[in-house]
């Protein structure tokens, strides 16, 4: 009997010994589930990451009291304390905060698995804190903050370029502005409806307005620095710009900014500039559904950077009082003075166009069950632009009316610009998957109006004023993703798939009649029995009859920019679907692999197969080595297939009334102008990033090749000589009856080779009472045209107008080679000192005259400010961009012209206004 209770004993004893205690529960923050986030015991060995839903377990030997501890990049540590007796199970949950102090460390661009530090990324990504930048900062728009922060990036505000005036195009490692892909909280962004045809950078490429998001909307944004066309589709070729919306609660952020220019040009303070900012979040749900609202008021006036008028401004047609016989002789001297004016009264205003807005966002999730929420963001951003021309004076006897202009004229574009979004989604668990299934729909429509115009054409009946039609684009992207987080295949496996389907439609709109036609043509019907020629009226003859005193046929449409004629008004729509997938593998705890591959297929252009492979080893803490090759391809825009209009160009000093002409029409059969079809490009990249605590470094280099890039051409013209080709004539007549003297197109014309290096190191120590942090960063890159030109037979002779070199000028060396900056961020008790130095390295002036080809030299621009923090919700700022008032070099003589373009408006190295003084108030409570 003993040796059978001393048997149960053992028995006993051992189920008891093998019992063990556990610790269960959900990790999440205040809107969703975490995944990946790590669960450790402090002093113990165990370790666990949380699943699709959020959820961990971890098993412990012996009873007693331990410290669970959580971490996950981008929030604060969280860490209980839990008591288990013998065998007992607890449920302990975690809510997790944002670690709002460290948002420069964590990225979420770039993966479809759980966000991670910019330093253990395979691939380099930029994070920019906006909140930060907009209350230290001299820049207010997205698309300045971004040029002055991160070297990659190159946008400046254009002048005399039109509409483009009022969107500024944007460049990332020296490429066009539609091979970048803009994502707003991941889900692509729609791209504006505007393509940029008069010379600057990005000449012919259709860009997204980052100046439409309010940066008070804005929590951070990514800047993903690597081809990623095989994860996010078409245009992410030269990488992607992922905008992170605000999602705080119960927090009241605003600020409001004022300033101007005050150089060596500026007549006292001019340019002024008014930005009001203001953000405001609640909290909707007791779990973490939340309603964060932001709003923003814009304006700027103009400030202009002219010479006085060199050219001849009235001849002795002008004056038929005084020379009852003129012959075209300069008087214009004699006629200033006794009019009582000057050179400097015939100048456009160069520089900063006339711009009123405002902008409405939102940002939004609301939970509906304990794994799936509903999640909205969008807003609308309209804007009022007025930019000018360049000045037409009483000389041009065939572009002004003088009983309607004595003294000539400036033409104003005003420029309506509506952008309208909204996103809605749900995400959620499904077993153990991920699943997002999103609706994202973009609009963006502008209108175009001529004033202070004529159409000389209507002699003195005509019009000042013109409604001069416009431009829309939507485009509408439905997105269902899947991921699942494998935590016990080797050291974890994240695999992710998904299909999208998105839909575009473009519009051109017709302007009214009088702003593009002209009321002097006419066609030859027959004869008299006289022999004389019968004409009838018809805006598309090939015969003038309405001549000025000079004996030279008046021009027909508004002055300064022509309105869209009927013929060019088009409604064009196409779709894509795609299913990609995305699978990240931890082979150890060092070494991750991720692969890549998408399938899409556009009902205009057919299919296309990308992948990506991009890897990362992990040496230490302090060291690790990165790498990645991609493919990818850029599908033409519906712009550049089907924008077909005329306009006004001012090329090397003369005034071109050009018309663009799709690659269908007969104009582009005659000249062999092949039919779009899609860029492609092959991508590497390898670098290396180290952590030595107070001191963070990324250094990488890339290699980007692009097939059949489209280019917007040169000029063609057509000839109606005696001794003229039959191919010569009909495009004279094509292009008469578009009122145009030229045609240009887009075509797949080159390939381009883009290389470069990029480097980011920071520092971040305690000095004295306060912080300081530096940060240097730069940037080398030469893009160049490899293997020749892309043409057909019947453009043989005319490869240098298929190319010009203006054209070739802005895809090589428009944007600098070198761009560097070192910030200085010091904080001491209520003070806060801001000091910033870039240097923007050497660009070229664009243009087909060999003579006035030049290089710009490159400059260093100093930004400084000061803040004091008034109470603990007001801070004050005062400080200045280009503080020493510095210039981009002038332009030779030959290049500026009559008209007095003193510095470069086509090479955007860092504007030419000189330097900008603000004050900004900034209240948060």
């Amino acid at each position: 009997m003993r040796r059978f209770y001393f048997i149960v004993f053992l028995l006993l004893g051992s189920a008891v010994a093998t019992q063990s205690q556990t610790i269960k529960g959900v990790v999440r923050d205040t809107s969703q589930a975490i995944v990946g986030a790590t669960v450790s015991v402090a002093g113990q060995k165990q370790r666990t990451g949380t699943d699709a839903k959020g959820r961990y377990e971890i098993k412990l030997n012996a009873p007693g009291t331990y410290t669970v501890l959580v971490n996950y990049i981008g929030y604060q540590q969280a860490q209980q304390t839990i008591t288990l007796a013998q065998g007992e199970s607890k449920e302990l949950d975690f809510v997790l905060k944002d670690n709002s102090n460290n948002l420069s460390d964590v990225v979420v661009v770039g993966s479809r698995s759980a966000p991670r530090s910019y330093l253990d990324t395979p691939v380099p990504v930029d994070v920019v804190d906006i909140k930060k930048l907009t209350q230290n900062a001299p820049q207010v728009s997205l698309n300045q903050i971004l040029n002055y922060v991160a070297p990659s990036f190159t946008s400046n505000v254009m002048s005399l370029v039109d509409g483009t005036d009022h969107i500024d195009p944007a460049s990332l490692r020296g490429l066009g502005p539609d091979q970048v892909l803009v994502l707003i909280n991941g889900k692509r962004r729609h791209t504006t409806s505007l393509v940029n045809i008069n010379g600057s950078l990005g000449k012919g490429s259709v860009g997204t307005d980052l100046n439409a998001i309010p940066t008070s909307a804005i929590k951070r944004v990514e800047i993903l620095r690597d081809g990623a066309a095989a994860q996010y589709g078409s245009d992410a070729i030269a990488g992607v710009i992922n905008i992170v919306l605000n999602d705080n609660v119960n927090q009241l952020n605003s600020n409001f900014t004022a300033g101007g220019f005050a150089g060596k040009h500026s007549d006292g303070l001019d340019g002024q500039t008014i930005q009001a900012n203001v953000n405001y979040g609640v909290a909707l749900t007791d779990k973490g559904g939340f309603l964060n609202v932001s709003g923003s008021f814009d304006y700027r006036d103009y400030a202009s950077r002219t010479t006085p008028y060199r050219g001849v401004i009235f001849t002795d047609y002008n004056n038929p009082a005084l020379y009852p016989t003129p012959t075209g002789k300069d008087i214009t001297d004699a006629e200033l003075q006794r009019r009582g004016l000057s050179r400097s009264d015939f100048v456009p205003n160069i520089g900063q166009s006339k711009n009123r807005g405002g902008a409405l966002f939102f940002n939004s999730v609301i939970p509906v069950s304990a794994g799936a929420e509903v999640y909205a963001f969008g807003g609308l951003n309209y804007r009022n632009g007025r930019s000018t021309a360049f000045y037409r004076t009483p000389r041009q006897l065939t572009q002004n009316i003088a009983t309607i202009y004595p003294n000539g004229f400036l033409p104003n574009i005003v420029t309506g610009n509506l952008d309208q979004s909204i996103a809605v989604g749900i995400r959620g668990t499904l077993g153990q998957w991920k699943v997002d299934l999103s609706n994202n729909f973009g609009r963006n429509k502008i209108d175009l109006r001529t004033e202070n115009s004529l159409n000389a054409s209507l002699l003195s009946a005509s019009p000042t004023s013109f409604e001069s039609g416009g431009f829309a684009f939507s485009q509408n992207t439905t997105n269902l993703d899947f991921s699942r987080f494998y935590k016990n295949t080797l050291s974890g496996l994240n695999v992710a798939f998904g299909f999208e389907n998105r839909v575009e439609n473009y519009r051109i709109i017709a302007g009214e009649e009088a702003s593009y036609v002209n009321y002097g043509n006419a066609i030859q019907v027959g004869t008299d029995g006289s022999g004389k020629p019968i004409l009838v009226p018809d805006p598309k003859g090939n015969i003038s009859t309405r001549f000025a005193a000079n004996g030279q046929a008046y021009a027909g449409g508004a002055q300064g920019f022509p309105g869209i004629s009927k013929d060019n008004q088009t409604t064009a729509s196409r779709s894509s679907v795609a299913a990609y997938t995305d699978v990240e593998l931890n082979f150890t705890e060092k070494w991750l692999v991720d692969g890549a591959l998408r399938f899409e297929n556009y009902s205009d252009f057919g299919s296309t197969l990308n992948g990506k492979i991009a890897t990362r080893y992990k040496f230490s803490d302090q060291f690790l080595l990165r790498g990645a090759f991609s493919t990818g391809f850029r599908a033409p825009s519906l712009h550049q297939r089907y924008f077909s209009a005329t306009s006004t160009v001012f090329i090397d000093g003369a005034f071109v009334e050009s018309g663009t002409f799709a690659n269908d029409s007969r104009v582009a059969q005659l000249l062999g102008i092949p039919k779009l079809k899609q860029e492609t490009s092959d991508s590497y990249s390898l670098g290396f990033t180290s952590n030595l605590g107070k001191f963070k470094l990324t250094v990488d280099a890339y290699l980007i090749q692009i097939n059949n890039r489209v280019i917007y051409t040169g000029q063609f013209s057509g000839s109606n000589a005696p001794g003229a080709s039959a191919q010569d004539k009909e495009i004279y007549d094509l292009l008469r009856q578009a009122n145009a003297t030229t045609a240009r197109f887009f075509a797949n014309a080159v390939d381009t080779r883009t290389k470069g290096i990029d480097a980011v190191l920071t520092y971040t120590t305690a000095l004295s009472a306060g912080t300081l942090r530096a940060d240097l960063a730069a940037t080398l890159t030469k893009t160049e045209i490899v293997h020749g030109i892309h043409s057909s037979p019947l453009l043989a002779g005319k490869e240098n107008i298929y190319l010009d070199d203006a054209s070739r000028i802005l895809i090589e060396k428009v944007t600098p080679r070198i761009k560097a900056n070192l910030t200085l961020d010091y904080s001491i008790r209520k003070w806060n000192v801001f000091l910033r130095n870039v240097y923007f390295g050497q660009v070229s002036q664009p243009t087909n005259v060999l003579a006035n080809q030049q290089v710009l030299p490159g400059r260093v621009i100093t930004d400084i400010g000061a803040g004091y923090n008034l109470t603990s919700n007001l801070k004050l700022t005062i400080g200045a961009n280009n503080v020493f008032d510095v210039y981009p070099a002038e332009l030779l003589l030959g290049s500026q012209g009559t008209s007095g373009i003193l510095y470069p408006n086509q090479a955007p190295q860092f504007g030419f206004l000189g330097r900008y003084v603000f004050t900004r108030l900034s209240l948060n409570f």
